[in-house]
């Protein structure tokens, strides 16, 4: 969510501190500020909005101190105003933090009380004034933090900065992620490694209740239990983590359009394609045979991506799938049966409510198996297994190639499962891997009609409020149909399987409302079909995304019409994912939005 950066150097951080925040811009953020040591007194530049505007502050004023902490971020306590953006300070120290303090009014009220002025709305403020009490207590720095860290209840990222303490920077971590790095011309910390790229050659990231200690010379970690420790190294390529838009005009139709390559990459991670089999890349750490239930659970878009997934395992593998929405899930206390397996999809890894899900399923004796397209991130080293996605950095707040290659690990997962529980036959496994195999082409020749989905988006775009609709597979893509065009073009959009148009939203159909149909080739597209004849038949504005065959079975007049290529229907939701992310996307755009950083929105949400 709220981006963090910390930088000890040898020459002004103000430049690197604002690079690295441009580095942070996908997660979401609606107000930026840094805090410098100017002479050894500490020095605030905030600004809500865009990064441009803080930029715009540093030009008329720049800054020349050689320590720095920076921060993106996203609303969640108090307005998006310049008073309540980060940094935070107090009595000679400040503070950036990602996260949510959940106890913050009772340390603002026992804090008001010995007398300190606070100066925001945000929770995040009581941080720096807890802090500052154990300074005028006597407590030096790092003992003041550690004292502090005791009394905060919630999840948090947190770097201080200290008046004349020319040489030092203290993090910490509670529940959201946070790193610190080694470079040849200083220290850092980050909240992703993504930030740190252009400057870090080597990182550590800091173990759940780990707090961090920055001096130019050494770093220095400490547990939970405030013992000095080691943590684990690795180096950081900074090519790796190089991202721009090339020839595209936003980051997401870059994305989009890099979905063929994508997906292919994470399929060549899971398929022998000479063999005709799926080849996980790690060993399962069950007996397939003997598991009980499947329970999935995510966030948003990755949610959808398992309810695609949820079709694929039982009808391939034969296994009983639930899911819920990692918001719900620990709450309703689900009972969870003995040999079950608890798989989680995240893009991130760092997702709050997910990785509350996976512990609360590890807590109940389940097999644990993630979905992530971070390697380091907390999901993936807290699962027994964690399965890859190999999608690169996504910038785009709206998920595109991230969810397309959640569905590809799904898929080829799916197949492993189906042929260790004696399922699928070998002649099974060889047809579907070909067809999942042949999906990368197919995405490709979706991409080709993006000249005929735009005058299709411009239509949608005048809408105020559109209906997606779809059965099996295609009816999570169509809730994922609704979710993208509310993202990005802030029109209502809702989704809904295309059985349920009788028992209610048929009511909202007429001439105005546009009515998406997904019409891929499967057993369902004959009722589909006369679904959406219901609709021609109140007048209904028709979108059919389908076939040649599919418009051909339709015979009625449509509003619009985006053909896809003749496919297999076993994977179908990854091809007919591309004229939807189009669809929404061109919408914005011709209306006129930030498409890559959506009002309200974060990429990241590491609070619950």
């Amino acid at each position: 969510m709220c981006g963090i950066v910390g930088i000890l150097g040898r020459e002004p951080v103000a430049p690197a501190l604002v690079e690295a925040l441009k580095r942070l811009e996908y997660r979401g953020y609606d107000s930026a500020g840094l805090a410098t040591l100017e002479k050894g007194r500490l020095t605030r530049v905030r600004a809500s909005g865009k990064l441009r505007n803080l930029e715009d502050k540093l030009a008329a004023a720049p800054l020349s101190g050689l320590v720095g902490i920076a921060h993106t971020r996203w609303a969640t306590h108090g307005r998006p105003t310049e008073a309540n953006a980060h940094p935070h300070a107090s009595a000679g120290l400040a503070v950036v933090h990602n996260g949510i303090i959940e106890n913050f009014r009772e340390l603002r009220e026992e804090l008001s009380a010995k007398g300190h002025v606070f100066a925001t709305e945000t929770d995040s403020e009581a941080v720096a004034h807890l802090v500052a009490e154990e300074r005028r207590s006597g407590a030096g720095p790092r003992e003041a933090v550690a004292s502090a860290l005791t009394r905060l209840h919630g999840a948090f990222a947190l770097a201080f900065l200290f008046d004349g303490e020319e040489d030092l920077l203290i993090g910490a971590r509670r529940g959201a992620p946070l790193a610190a790095g080694w470079g040849r011309d200083g220290v850092y910390l980050g909240s992703d490694a993504l930030a740190l790229a252009p400057f870090a050659h080597t990182i550590a990231y800091l173990e759940e209740g780990d707090h961090v200690v920055l001096t130019r010379d050494k770093i220095t970690f400490y547990d939970a239990a405030g013992r000095e420790t080691e943590r684990r190294r690795q180096p950081l390529q900074a090519g790796a983590f190089l991202v721009d838009k090339g020839n595209h005009r936003h980051f997401m139709a870059k994305e989009i359009a890099e979905q063929p390559e994508v997906v292919g990459r994470t399929l060549s991670h899971y398929l022998d394609l000479a063999a005709g089999k799926v080849r996980l890349p790690f060993d399962l750490p069950f007996d397939a045979e003997k598991l009980s239930r499947v329970t999935i659970s995510a966030c948003g878009t990755a949610y959808y991506a398992g309810l695609i997934g949820r079709y694929w395992i039982e009808r391939h593998a034969r296994l009983a799938v639930e899911i819920d929405i990692a918001s719900e899930f620990r709450y309703r206390e689900a009972p969870l049966p003995a040999h079950g397996l608890t798989i989680l999809v995240s893009q991130s890894g760092e997702t709050a409510d997910t990785l509350a899900a996976l512990r609360y399923a590890k807590a109940q004796g389940q097999h644990i198996l993630s979905i992530v397209n971070v390697e380091t991130s907390t999901i993936a080293r807290e699962s027994d297994t964690a399965a890859l996605t190999l999608a690169g950095p996504e910038i785009g707040v709206a998920s595109t190639k991230a969810f397309t290659c959640q569905l590809a690990v799904f898929a080829a997962l799916a197949i492993a499962l189906g042929r260790a529980r004696g399922v699928l036959s070998e002649e099974d496994e060889q047809r579907l891997v070909r067809e999942l195999a042949a999906t990368p082409g197919q995405m490709a020749a979706a991409l080709a009609r993006e000249a005929e989905i735009e005058p299709v988006a411009r239509d949608v775009a005048r809408a105020s409020s559109v209906l997606y609709l779809g059965r099996g597979a295609a009816y999570p893509l169509a809730l994922e149909g609704a979710l993208k065009l509310k993202e990005l073009s802030y029109i209502h959009a809702e989704g809904y399987a295309a059985g349920e148009l009788k028992h209610g939203p048929i009511a909202l159909i007429d001439y105005a409302m546009p009515v998406i149909v997904l019409a891929p080739p499967d057993a369902t597209l004959e009722k589909t079909v006369s679904n959406l004849q219901e609709v021609a038949a109140r007048g209904g504005h028709l979108i059919l995304i389908g076939s040649a065959a599919a418009r051909a079975a339709a015979a009625s007049e449509l509003a619009g019409f985006i053909e896809l290529p003749e496919i297999s229907s076993a994977f179908a939701p990854l091809v007919y994912a591309i004229p939807v992310q189009l669809l929404a996307y061109h919408a914005a755009v011709f209306m006129g939005k930030d498409v890559d950083q959506p009002r309200n929105l974060a990429k990241s949400v590491t609070v619950e």
